[in-house]
Protein backbone atom coordinates (compact mmCIF):
# COMPACT_ATOMS: atom_id res chain seq x y z
CA UNK A 1 0.00 0.00 0.00
CA UNK A 2 1.23 3.78 -0.93
CA UNK A 3 -0.07 6.92 -0.10
CA UNK A 4 0.75 10.72 -1.85
CA UNK A 5 -0.61 12.79 0.54
CA UNK A 6 0.27 16.57 1.14
CA UNK A 7 -0.60 18.97 3.78
CA UNK A 8 0.84 22.63 3.54
CA UNK A 9 -0.04 25.78 5.57
CA UNK A 10 1.73 28.49 4.13
CA UNK A 11 1.02 31.91 2.18
CA UNK A 12 0.41 32.92 -1.33
CA UNK A 13 3.54 34.12 -3.37
CA UNK A 14 1.61 35.88 -6.26
CA UNK A 15 -1.73 36.10 -7.86
CA UNK A 16 -2.53 33.03 -9.44
CA UNK A 17 -2.26 32.70 -13.07
CA UNK A 18 -6.08 30.93 -14.36
CA UNK A 19 -6.43 29.70 -18.06
CA UNK A 20 -9.52 28.85 -19.37
CA UNK A 21 -9.84 26.35 -22.06
CA UNK A 22 -12.14 26.05 -24.94
CA UNK A 23 -13.78 23.07 -23.15
CA UNK A 24 -14.50 25.51 -20.61
CA UNK A 25 -12.48 24.02 -17.65
CA UNK A 26 -10.07 25.97 -15.89
CA UNK A 27 -6.58 25.50 -13.93
CA UNK A 28 -5.25 27.72 -11.71
CA UNK A 29 -1.24 27.96 -10.60
CA UNK A 30 0.23 29.59 -7.73
CA UNK A 31 3.15 29.70 -5.43
CA UNK A 32 3.18 28.86 -1.76
CA UNK A 33 5.69 29.48 0.73
CA UNK A 34 5.91 27.75 4.44
CA UNK A 35 8.72 28.48 6.88
CA UNK A 36 9.75 26.69 9.67
CA UNK A 37 11.21 28.73 12.49
CA UNK A 38 14.46 28.86 13.36
CA UNK A 39 16.04 28.12 16.56
CA UNK A 40 19.38 27.76 18.22
CA UNK A 41 20.90 24.37 19.14
CA UNK A 42 22.18 23.63 23.09
CA UNK A 43 25.38 24.16 22.03
CA UNK A 44 24.52 27.74 20.96
CA UNK A 45 24.36 27.00 16.99
CA UNK A 46 22.13 29.36 15.37
CA UNK A 47 19.82 27.54 12.95
CA UNK A 48 17.61 30.27 10.42
CA UNK A 49 14.76 30.12 9.71
CA UNK A 50 14.15 28.55 6.26
CA UNK A 51 11.16 28.65 3.91
CA UNK A 52 10.23 26.59 1.12
CA UNK A 53 8.49 27.43 -1.78
CA UNK A 54 5.77 25.23 -3.97
CA UNK A 55 4.22 25.31 -6.78
CA UNK A 56 0.14 24.53 -6.65
CA UNK A 57 -1.88 23.62 -8.71
CA UNK A 58 -5.70 23.59 -9.41
CA UNK A 59 -8.65 22.69 -11.90
CA UNK A 60 -12.13 22.80 -12.04
CA UNK A 61 -14.43 24.45 -9.40
CA UNK A 62 -11.43 25.25 -6.77
CA UNK A 63 -10.07 27.06 -9.74
CA UNK A 64 -12.59 29.65 -9.93
CA UNK A 65 -12.51 29.62 -6.21
CA UNK A 66 -9.05 30.27 -6.38
CA UNK A 67 -9.33 32.90 -8.85
CA UNK A 68 -11.64 35.03 -6.82
CA UNK A 69 -10.82 35.21 -3.31
CA UNK A 70 -7.19 33.59 -2.88
CA UNK A 71 -4.73 37.02 -3.71
CA UNK A 72 -1.04 37.09 -2.58
CA UNK A 73 -0.42 37.05 0.89
CA UNK A 74 -3.28 35.05 1.73
CA UNK A 75 -2.96 32.47 4.06
CA UNK A 76 -3.84 29.38 2.88
CA UNK A 77 -4.70 25.53 4.00
CA UNK A 78 -3.72 23.38 0.96
CA UNK A 79 -4.09 19.32 0.71
CA UNK A 80 -3.47 17.48 -2.54
CA UNK A 81 -0.66 15.34 -4.22
CA UNK A 82 2.83 15.65 -5.23
CA UNK A 83 3.17 15.34 -8.88
CA UNK A 84 6.25 15.82 -10.90
CA UNK A 85 6.02 16.27 -14.81
CA UNK A 86 8.49 16.78 -17.38
CA UNK A 87 8.76 18.81 -20.69
CA UNK A 88 11.53 19.78 -23.04
CA UNK A 89 12.21 23.30 -22.77
CA UNK A 90 12.77 25.48 -26.36
CA UNK A 91 16.94 24.28 -26.35
CA UNK A 92 15.77 20.58 -26.19
CA UNK A 93 16.91 20.11 -22.41
CA UNK A 94 14.47 18.17 -19.97
CA UNK A 95 13.01 20.17 -17.30
CA UNK A 96 11.28 18.65 -14.42
CA UNK A 97 8.45 20.40 -12.37
CA UNK A 98 7.49 19.36 -9.28
CA UNK A 99 4.02 20.64 -7.79
CA UNK A 100 1.40 20.08 -5.72
CA UNK A 101 -2.43 19.08 -7.50
CA UNK A 102 -4.74 20.18 -4.84
CA UNK A 103 -7.43 18.79 -4.03
CA UNK A 104 -8.59 20.92 -1.46
CA UNK A 105 -7.71 24.68 -0.39
CA UNK A 106 -9.57 26.47 2.45
CA UNK A 107 -8.69 30.09 4.01
CA UNK A 108 -6.67 29.46 7.03
CA UNK A 109 -7.62 32.40 9.93
CA UNK A 110 -5.30 33.23 12.49
CA UNK A 111 -7.78 36.36 13.79
CA UNK A 112 -9.76 38.94 12.12
CA UNK A 113 -7.43 40.25 9.50
CA UNK A 114 -8.14 42.24 6.46
CA UNK A 115 -7.60 39.59 3.63
CA UNK A 116 -9.83 38.70 1.40
CA UNK A 117 -12.17 36.11 2.97
CA UNK A 118 -14.88 34.32 0.99
CA UNK A 119 -18.74 34.96 1.54
CA UNK A 120 -19.96 34.04 4.43
CA UNK A 121 -18.25 33.89 7.72
CA UNK A 122 -14.49 33.42 6.59
CA UNK A 123 -14.76 30.10 7.85
CA UNK A 124 -13.98 26.79 5.64
CA UNK A 125 -17.51 25.61 5.36
CA UNK A 126 -17.52 27.00 0.86
CA UNK A 127 -18.20 23.61 -0.69
CA UNK A 128 -16.16 24.91 -3.73
CA UNK A 129 -13.39 24.64 -1.79
CA UNK A 130 -13.72 21.06 -0.42
CA UNK A 131 -13.12 17.85 -2.23
CA UNK A 132 -15.63 16.80 -4.57
CA UNK A 133 -15.62 13.68 -2.61
CA UNK A 134 -18.49 13.06 -0.89
CA UNK A 135 -17.47 10.74 1.80
CA UNK A 136 -15.00 13.12 3.17
CA UNK A 137 -15.87 14.58 6.29
CA UNK A 138 -16.75 17.82 7.48
CA UNK A 139 -13.34 19.69 7.87
CA UNK A 140 -11.76 20.28 11.14
CA UNK A 141 -11.32 23.76 12.47
CA UNK A 142 -7.30 24.86 12.62
CA UNK A 143 -6.24 26.19 15.68
CA UNK A 144 -2.42 27.55 15.42
CA UNK A 145 0.09 26.00 17.94
CA UNK A 146 1.57 28.41 20.35
CA UNK A 147 5.10 29.47 20.05
CA UNK A 148 7.36 27.97 22.83
CA UNK A 149 10.34 28.63 24.06
CA UNK A 150 12.89 25.46 23.79
CA UNK A 151 15.93 24.45 22.19
CA UNK A 152 14.43 21.89 20.47
CA UNK A 153 14.23 21.83 16.82
CA UNK A 154 11.10 19.88 16.31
Amino acid sequence: MSLNKVILIGNVGKDPDVRYFDSGSAVANFSLATSERGYKLSNGTEVPERTEWHNISVSRDRAQFVEKYVKKGSLVYVEGKIRTRNYDDKDGNKRYITEIVADRIEFYSIGSGSGTQPPGNGKTSDPIAKTDDPSTKEPVEISPVPEQADDLPF
